[in-house]
């Protein structure tokens, strides 16, 4: 349903609701019981994210919206967009482990902050498969996110034996994220697939992979993987996630993903604020400073994407 009058208030204030919600979930995810294991926890919200999601679905198919469902292909297409589904919602099932690993591993703020590197990856992508060229400009702002980063993940120190793993780790969440979203946006492109039935897909079989790596991994991953559904973590984590990818959707009915992408960057700040109280963190200054950077950085590179007449992949973020 198209809106005839968007709103660039109703825009900006959906943007910030996905401003709390980012900023939030990483405290959820660290507030589980400790008997819960990030694998189990990812696996039970990406079951509750599906309750949340299918009466979405239900309902859009119910007002006469088949989008993909309504599609007439043929065998080899057909075949071509289950694989794509199959690959990227595994990427997500695993992009969705490795982010309540990292976020307990390197910590709330640490995490939060590694993954707004989710530009350093898409720009990787352009250079490598679409041959973008980059500006100086573009280059030296790159070259400053990734030393931050590095500064980040050193403790502030610089030295490589300081460098924590699961900052490192943490670090694959913005990078299957980059990977997934490649191929999505060609789907977008080529298909008349809805936002919410790319949703329902993803964490339906994001879902089912997660089930079946739990199942793998442990002897008695099934029954594990049931109790943590009905902790209350869980279904607070998967609500949240649910709410983010919608009001984002939402949101870009009202406004530039360049404008709703400026107002959610500061996220990973109010991630450092709650996890004072909430989790009972100490924040260091120099996790202040690099995040002030990063932050930078990222309006730098949208500015200077925005100048040169178009948008780039790694600027205009994608719900994850």
């Amino acid at each position: 349903m198209s809106i005839p009058y968007p709103s660039a208030a109703k825009g900006i204030a959906l943007s910030l609701v996905c401003l709390v919600l980012l900023g939030i979930m990483p405290i959820i995810a660290n507030l589980r019981e400790e008997d819960v294991g990030a694998l189990s926890f990812a696996f039970a919200l990406s079951v509750w994210q599906v309750v949340f999601a299918a009466p979405l679905f239900v309902w859009e198919m119910q007002r006469g919206t088949k989008g993909i469902l309504g599609l007439n292909l043929s065998w080899r297409k057909r075949g071509r967009m289950i694989f794509v589904a199959l690959f990227t919602g595994a990427l997500f099932g695993l992009s969705t482990y490795l982010y309540v690993l990292s976020v307990e591993k390197a910590g709330a703020t640490n995490a939060a902050i590694a993954i707004q590197a989710y530009p350093l990856f898409a720009i990787l992508w352009e250079t490598v498969f679409l041959k973008r060229r980059k500006t100086a400009v573009e280059l030296m702002l790159t070259a400053v996110l990734i030393g931050s980063l590095y500064y980040l993940g050193t403790g502030g120190t610089f030295i490589v034996s300081g460098l924590s793993p699961w900052f490192v780790a943490s670090l694959g969440v913005p990078l299957l994220w980059s990977i997934a979203h490649v191929i999505i946006r060609e789907e977008l492109n080529k298909t008349p697939i809805t936002p919410v039935q790319v949703t329902f897909f993803r964490v339906v079989i994001s879902t089912l992979f997660l089930l079946a790596v739990l199942i793998i991994a442990l002897p008695t991953g099934f029954s594990v993987g049931l109790g943590a559904i009905f902790q209350t973590m869980s279904v607070i984590m998967g609500l949240i996630y649910v709410l983010e990818l919608i009001v984002w959707f939402y949101a870009m009915r009202h406004v530039d993903v360049s404008l709703a992408s400026s107002i959610t960057t500061p996220w990973p700040a109010l991630t450092m604020i709650l996890a004072v109280p909430f989790l009972g963190d100490e924040i260091a200054m120099y996790q202040v400073v690099a995040l002030m950077i990063v932050v930078a950085c990222i309006y730098g590179l949208t500015l200077t994407s925005l100048r040169k007449g178009k948008m780039k992949v790694g600027i205009e973020r994608i719900p994850s």
